[in-house]
């Protein structure tokens, strides 16, 4: 098996290096030096969609004759369920949501390229998955500069076993890494594998001026971008998205509520809306909408013998349903405030200025809080 990995480790980054995401030799050397399969050694699931039923999700272990060559495609591999329920916990399949995975190894290189790690760097990395993307941190800088926080204690044990395997021994802490770990700064550098909603100003201060912070930054209705900012002497960070709408599972700590039992949503007038429903299905529209009402949540309920497309934010209450009566798109809302006029009147003043590609957009963030913003 390990001249079989090996070679197909090679492949693997040189498909990486041929695609442009990695660019740098030290990184394409660490990319050919670790084995990616040692950290799925417990398995991964096999995602399964069938029409009219929901996602189900099977084992592959380490003896099936696909595992090995999945290891080593360019695709995320998920590793848990429902927040507990790993590979080898299951015989069949199971239709809950994933919770952790191995990220898929372009889009790793891709952020640890971004970062412009220097030797001698300083890295905190958050959310430690399989522990792959901390291997190839060590092997660039060597343990003593690595340092990855890790929220499921179950999740950092697997990860800091596989790096073992492999003799890597980054400092692996067990905590909320949107508070990041001040007991190892300040650091250099901070990549985040996990989505956020806002980025914790935490992080702001535990890196150095001049440092640089990598986090993939959206909303509830997930559409989100990987926002690069460099920290400034005086304490706020300011930076810019780049372009290629990647998404990852959202730290914990900013996942949405249950939506627990809905509103009344027929306690409210209907209005014609300048908007439709079908507007959110576009990448951009929905993250500017996000901007609005970044803890709104999205569904579509079979109501009243047609389809009504319903967004609710739980913590404030708010709720707009849409719902197409021939040409024409109707709006009704409740709670506290318009939430669907906040959004339409984001997304129109987006359009009015040219409805510019998430690359043009900045992002700064202070102890007040993040702002989000876009050139014309």
């Amino acid at each position: 098996m390990n001249d079989q990995a090996q070679k197909l480790r090679l492949q693997l980054a040189k498909q990486l290096a041929d695609a442009g995401h990695l660019r740098t030799d030290p990184w394409r050397r660490a990319a050919e030096a670790v084995p990616r399969h040692e950290f799925l050694r417990g398995g991964y699931f096999e995602r399964s969609d069938v029409p009219g039923r929901p996602t189900a999700w099977t084992p592959v272990m380490p003896e099936s004759p696909a595992w090995l060559e999945a290891c080593y495609t360019d695709d995320s591999l998920v590793t848990q369920i429902a927040g507990t329920i790993v590979p080898g916990d299951l015989r069949g399949e199971i239709t809950r949501l994933p919770t952790s995975s191995s990220t898929l190894p372009s889009l790793v290189v891709r952020m640890l390229e971004e970062l412009r790690i220097e030797d001698g760097h300083r890295l905190l990395l958050v959310g430690l998955g399989t522990g792959y993307s901390s291997g190839l941190a060590c092997h660039r800088l060597g343990d003593d500069r690595v340092t990855a926080v890790e929220i499921d204690a179950d999740v950092a044990a697997r990860a800091r076993s596989a790096l073992g395997r492999c003799d890597y021994a980054p400092t692996v802490v067990i905590g909320d890494g949107l508070a990041g770990w001040k007991d190892g700064g300040p650091y250099d550098r901070i990549v985040a594998y996990c989505g956020t909603v806002t980025v914790p100003y935490e992080w702001v201060e535990q890196t150095t001026p001049g440092g640089i912070i990598l986090t993939t930054v959206g909303g509830w209705m997930y559409s989100s971008e990987l926002a690069r900012l460099t920290v400034a002497e005086d304490g706020t960070a300011a930076g810019r998205f780049l372009d290629g709408r990647n998404s990852f599972m959202l730290a914990r700590s900013q996942t949405p509520p249950p939506l627990g039992l809905l509103p009344d949503l027929d306690q409210a007038d209907e209005q014609p809306t300048e908007l439709a429903a079908p507007v959110l299905d576009d990448w951009d529209t929905r993250f500017v909408a996000q901007l609005a009402a970044p803890r709104a949540q999205r569904m579509a309920l079979d109501r009243n013998g047609g389809t009504e497309h319903v967004l609710l934010d739980v913590e404030a209450g708010a709720w707009a349903v849409l719902r197409q009566d021939g040409t024409r798109w109707l709006v009704r809302q409740g709670g506290p405030d318009d939430l669907w006029d906040r959004i339409t009147d984001q997304v129109i003043r987006w359009r009015h200025d040219g409805s510019p590609t998430l690359d043009r957009f900045d992002i700064t963030v202070t102890p007040e809080g993040q702002t989000i913003t876009w050139r014309r």
